[in-house]
This record gives structure tokens, sequence and C-alpha cells, in this order.
């Protein structure tokens, strides 16, 4: 089946957050909203077909989930990323970042340092800070066109009595698919110093022309000391239906882990949200692959543009995600300038850098997942107010 990912679908007035609150977020309604990690393509038919199948029956008490929710969970990590999981090792949660936080509380206490790599996803940042514990960066480098890890660095801070590291794989916002031997070189560091290392693997299914790698899969001794999270939300476009896939090999940390998920009574899920992701796991090979297609020309698309048009701007290529950082540095504009400038003359809503952390200052996050008339639209928009500075 051919799927249309240049179909146009009008989401406001749906309580999208991605379109309904840009007023609130920016200031103004007047922009082309293309912050928020959702996507602009409509969730696939054999998903919304399941979904609807189950609506009709209503009634929507206490649900449980059938061994096909956990087959179709298995079946995916076994062909996509080549990683043997077994039923006992799954949780669900009811997001990565409740996992994230959940995480934080069941294995640290108020004034534990936790790792983060920034510039990174910011919600990272707050699962440490909001819960009390102290926050240690290890900042990225910025080297020919793609992030590294600052080994030298994180080998120091690493021993200073460190409890957990929260690590980004693959990298929200540089798009970075992390080597085989980065993640051997990261995961032995934290087996070497017996700290818990939380991997947020969301969008291990968005990956272009590398292969994702979970680190759990490396080795016993790093599985051991991994949490690794997962979900069908950034793939499917299904971040609504708030279910996640959490996985823990080592049983002694997963019955922690559940501890504090059975307390909270969050461990049972959402009727459609368990039945989207057995559907998504299901069935959902051909319309990634077809995704990951278009994505990829709207990506070829827009590195090409930039180079042409707009040459200030460069692009940090994305290994995977539908999120581009734009490294804005040339512009000669501060933080706020820049904010400003995104949103007032060239009318579009991106993430400004500085709010994934140190690291981020002069760049800006933008999503592409959005059909490719769109994108044209909003690089136009750039490039004639680029040309006006």
């Amino acid at each position: 089946m051919k799927y249309n990912f240049d179909k146009i679908v009008d989401r406001k007035n749906t309580n999208s957050i991605k379109y309904d609150i840009v007023k609130e977020y920016f200031g103004t309604d007047d922009i082309l909203p293309m912050w928020v990690a959702d996507m602009d393509f409509e969730t696939p038919d054999f998903i919304a077909n399941s979904i609807r199948k189950r609506a009709e029956h209503h009634l929507f008490g206490y649900s449980s989930k059938p061994n096909s929710f956990y087959n179709s969970i298995i079946n995916w990590m076994r062909k996509r990323h080549n990683w043997n999981v077994k039923k006992d090792w799954i949780s669900s949660t009811p997001g990565v970042v409740p996992a994230l936080n959940i995480s934080v509380l069941a294995f640290t206490n108020p004034g534990d340092k936790i790792i983060i790599q920034s510039p990174v996803y910011h919600l990272f940042a707050s699962a440490v800070k909001d819960n009390d514990r102290i926050l240690i960066n290890n900042q990225l480098k910025l080297e020919n066109g793609k992030y590294r890890i600052d080994f030298n660095d994180l080998e120091v801070k690493i021993k200073d009595n460190v409890k957990m590291l929260l690590f980004c794989n693959p990298h929200n916002p540089g798009g970075m698919v992390w080597e085989k031997e980065d993640l051997l070189h990261l995961g032995n560091l934290c087996v070497e110093n017996d700290v818990l290392l939380v991997s947020d693997e969301i969008h291990s299914d968005l990956v272009y022309k590398k292969k994702h790698i979970p680190i759990s899969s490396l080795s016993q001794e790093i599985a051991n000391h991994t949490i690794t999270c997962m979900a069908p939300s950034k793939t499917f476009n299904l971040a609504g239906l708030s279910t996640s896939v959490i996985i823990i090999q080592n049983e002694k940390i997963r019955n922690t882990f559940n501890h504090l998920l059975y307390n909270l009574h969050i461990h049972y899920g959402n009727i459609f949200g368990n039945i989207a992701l057995e559907s998504a796991y299901t069935f959902g090979e051909e319309w990634l692959e077809q995704l990951l297609k278009y994505l990829q020309k709207n990506i070829d698309f827009m590195v090409e543009y930039f180079k042409k048009h707009i040459p200030k701007i460069k692009v940090i290529i994305p290994d995977a995600t539908y999120l581009v950082w734009l490294d804005c540095r040339e512009l000669n504009l501060s933080d706020d300038e820049l904010k400003n400038f995104f949103i007032k003359k060239s009318k579009i809503g991106m993430n400004t850098g500085p709010s994934f952390g140190p690291g981020g200052e002069g760049f800006h996050r933008i999503n592409i997942a959005y059909p490719k008339s769109i994108i044209e639209e909003a690089l136009v928009k750039i490039r004639d107010a680029v040309n006006n500075i």
C-alpha cells in the first residue's frame, strides 16, 4: 500500500499542543509551528482501525495487557534492532519522560549526582533538578558537523560519586546515531563506576542510513546496569496515547523500578494506547519504511536549500529523528535576538537552542515531519527574513 505523506491535515482546534497553544508559547498565533516533536502525518490506518474497532465495544473498564502485546514488542525489537528481549524484562509507563523521573526517584536520593550530556532534550535536566538531585554536565563537543562525547571529561566526572547517567540514543537535538565503540566506552564506564545508565531510545526507529544499537544489547554487564526507554509514539505519531516500553534485564533493578511504578498505579497503561502499540509493532514496518524515505527526502531538500539560499545557517545533518538542529551563529544575533528573529521576522515557531542546555547557544531546533510543501514554505520564510537582516 502506498501511503500519502503529502496530505495536509488541519490540526487546529483539536487541542493540539503544537497548534493550539502557540500564542501562549510564542506570544502570537501568526506563525508556522515547527516545534513540538510530533509529526503532521496521519497516524496510519491499521492503528486507527484497531482503535476504532475497540471503541465500538462501548465499555472501557480496567484492561490488562495480553500476550500479543508483549509478543509485538519482542518481535519488533528482534526484527528492527537485532535485540532478543524477554517478556519478563518489559514494563510500561505513560511515557519516556515519566520513566526518566521514576528512575531518578527509585534509584537516587536528593543531593545525589546525575550526569546529562548537553545540549540535550530539556526534560533531562528537569528530571534531575526538579527532583532535588545535582546535575553534572558532560557537555558534548561539536566536531565537523557532528556531536562527540567528551570522554576525557566524562571519565573524570563519573568517578565523583555519580549515581546515574541519563543518555539520549539517538541524540535529540543533534540527530546522532552513536557508534558502537562510543556506546561500549560509555556503557563500560557506567559498569566500572557502578553508575545506573538510563537510555532514552525513543527515536530508535527513526534512523536513516545507519543502524541503531540498543546499548543494553552490547553486553550482559552493560545490560545489568541499564534501563532502556522506548516507545512507538515518535515512530507512529502516538504521543497522545501515553504508552511507552521500558526494558530492564537486571531483575533487582526491574523490581525496584516496578515497585514505584505499581505504587503510583500507572503500570496498566490505557486501553487505546496498548492497542495502538500492539498494532504499530505488528503491522507497522511497511508504513515506517515509506515514512523514512519521505523524511530523508525532506532532510536532503533542506540541507541543499540552506547551502544554496541561506548559507549563514548550517544544518547539523541528522542520522536519525525528524528534528533538525540549525547552527545560526553566523547570523551574529544574541539568543534573545535570534528567538525574536524567527518568531517576528520569519514567522516560524521553533525550539530555542539554550533550552537544551549549555552548548545550545546560537542554535534552533526545527521539526521536519511535515508535507514537503510546508517545508518549502518555511524555508522561503527563513530565506526572506535572513536576506532582510
